[in-house]
């Protein structure tokens, strides 16, 4: 993994690419390469680090039609130029680049590679090699693909490019998202829209193990065997303005500032002519006839579902389970007789999600995505789309499309309360708009923030977070931020969990922090400080207005209690960003970690 664009057409293909490459570096990436192709071959251009190294590789005086790129997260080797992609087969004709993972690479290389050797420690270097080797038997580079294509297991998305036949990217996939735009006299390959809207909005859909002939005038999908399959494009709706950093040092810090104005839109995008709430009658069906939802997600996602379960639980009353995608995919549970499967992803393509997904639909059951990404792998394969509305979410760090997440999932239990004939006892909207406030308040309290970050994690090699009830969900999401971008070890626990065996890890001067917001455990959880605080740690208490004590730290505006989750999540955010920020670390780009994980 981490992200593919190609180009087929008439202009020079050497900034297209290189853009398109750009346009994906918020996913995560330590290496980046591009192969062009045209009167002179294939000329190919590869380094380690940022795509701005990669530019200053490139040679300008190469003109050429056609080209693949790639941005590498290594999965197979380490980051390293010879490891970073496109790669080439043994004799220079093919060239390849592959997001994903191939499960029996070794197998293959064994079976069917023995006589080749071998220039990286990738899987991918597998995949291209088979090509060359079957076409050398024979057959035409059609059923060369194909064969090659047929044998790998696991997840892939590929385009190919012969030396031979500049005029065509032979592109497939599996599990692995990965589209073909459509253009005038011209077409590309990309694994996310956004790479190539500088060019096109009109995309075709492909599924998995089909393999797809692009030209620059036409395209061809054909199944494994051949079979070619008719589709209709569909628009990319991304408004490419929304992408731009402006003044903003860092994207993660525009989009914590995004927050309160996607809440907004949120309220907007759901509400009916008469200002009340709506959701499509067909997901409200599926909510009111399931007796269990099982939430399915990963990372950040899944700390949305933990908060999200009490939502739907407390208002809606169904029963709900929330899981890791990665662990339900190979230990699936015992299932209630008529569940609701709802899987929340920010990109609509992680990996892990779907690989549940693809086994409940062969169960026959019900899914729901929520999700930021319209027309995204889980959105097209699931029965449902909620949408987030939050807009592209760049930095790696998720914060606007976690509280959206939260904004969506209680709105889906406030309408189907509702539909239900079951009373808040408060005005939901009402409360929703006044968390959003708040929201826009703490965002303007930077300069606190930044005093927290530096009075309690500046020189710290660990912190610990602290809540009982939906603040522990919280914490969590609180400690993944701070680990994700500062390198802080940061670990989210429930109050009564430390005296369990975590209090052993207080020293003097660890940070620890904690969360009131909830008035049922206020008292408990301020028993759990004072053990920590006895044992040397340095607490950092944020509360609710209305539960404060002059003890702590931080009060946040007062909102509906079971809104809390929304606001209180938010300075735990800014502080991550200048834990980070302090440390010199790239905040938009952390170390190891794409935003889409494609790949299982």
């Amino acid at each position: 993994m981490c992200g593919i664009v190609g180009y087929i057409g008439t202009q020079d293909s050497k900034e297209i690419l290189l853009r398109g490459l750009e346009k994906l570096e918020y996913r995560g990436y330590d290496s980046a390469g591009i192969a062009v192709i045209g009167d002179n071959g294939v000329q190919l251009f590869k380094e380690k680090g940022r795509i701005a190294k990669l530019r200053d590789a490139v040679d300008y005086d190469v003109v050429a039609p056609a080209g693949i790129g790639h941005t590498r997260w290594a999965t197979h080797g380490e980051p390293s130029k010879l490891n970073a992609h496109p790669h080439k087969s043994t004799s220079g004709r093919f060239t390849l680049v592959h997001n994903g993972v191939i499960e029996n690479y070794s197998l293959l290389k064994n079976e069917y590679l023995q006589d080749v050797t071998f220039v990286s420690d990738t899987d991918t270097e597998v995949i291209v090699q088979l090509v060359e080797k079957f076409a050398n038997e024979g057959l035409d580079v059609d059923a060369a693909f194909r064969k090659t294509v047929g044998l790998l297991h696991g997840s892939y998305g590929l385009a190919l490019i012969d030396e031979k036949d500049p005029d065509t990217i032979f592109v497939a996939k599996n599990k692995s998202p990965l589209l073909v735009g459509l253009g005038d006299g011209f077409n590309v390959v990309a694994s996310d829209a956004m790479a190539m809207l500088q060019v096109t909005d009109q995309y075709l859909e492909l599924m998995d193990k089909e393999v797809v002939i692009v030209r620059r005038d036409n395209v061809t999908i054909e199944t494994l065997e051949g079979e070619i399959m008719a589709r209709e494009p569909y628009t990319a709706l991304i408004d490419a303005s929304d992408i731009e950093k402006g003044t903003y040092p860092h994207y993660m810090l525009k989009e914590v500032d995004e927050q309160p104005g996607v809440i907004r839109k949120i309220i907007s995008e759901y509400q009916d002519a008469n200002n009340e709430l709506k959701i499509d009658e067909d997901i409200l069906k599926a909510m009111n006839d399931a007796d269990r939802l099982y939430i399915v997600a990963c990372g950040t996602s899944y700390h949305a579902g933990l908060v999200g379960k009490q939502f739907i639980e407390q208002w809606a009353k169904v029963p709900v389970e929330v899981h890791v995608a990665s662990e339900f995919s190979y230990n699936m549970p015992l299932l209630s007789e008529k569940p609701l499967f709802v899987f929340i992803s920010q990109s609509g393509e992680t990996a892990d999600s779907r690989s549940v997904l693809v086994q409940v639909k062969e169960m026959g059951h019900k899914a729901l995505t929520i999700t930021n990404v319209q027309g995204s792998t889980l959105s097209r394969e699931a029965d449902y789309t909620l949408l987030l509305h939050a807009g592209p979410e760049i930095a790696v760090a998720s914060t606007k499309a976690y509280t959206a997440q939260l904004a969506v999932l209680s709105i889906l239990s406030a309408v189907t309360a509702k539909s239900k004939g079951i009373e808040l006892g408060f005005d939901f909207l009402q409360e929703l708009a006044i968390a959003a406030n708040a929201i826009e308040t703490l965002c303007d309290d930077k300069e606190e923030m930044e005093k927290i970050a530096r009075e309690f994690l500046s020189t710290t090699r660990n912190a610990f977070f602290i809540g009982r009830a939906v603040d522990y969900y919280v914490g969590l999401e609180g400690s993944l931020k701070l680990k994700e971008i500062s390198y802080i070890q940061a670990e989210g626990f429930a109050g009564g969990e430390l005296k369990h065996g975590t209090i052993a890890l207080i020293e003097n001067g660890t940070p620890v922090i904690a969360l009131a917001t909830q008035a049922h455990v206020n008292l408990s959880i301020r028993g759990n400080v004072q053990e920590v605080a006895a044992r040397g740690a340095n607490p950092c208490i944020i509360s609710m207005e209305g539960l404060q004590t002059e003890e702590d730290r931080y009060v946040l505006p007062a909102v509906h209690e079971t809104l809390a989750p929304l606001v209180a999540v938010i300075p735990l955010q800014l502080i991550a960003y200048y834990a980070a920020l302090h440390r010199d670390c790239d905040v938009d780009k952390p170390r190891n970690l794409a935003k889409s994980v494609t790949v299982e």
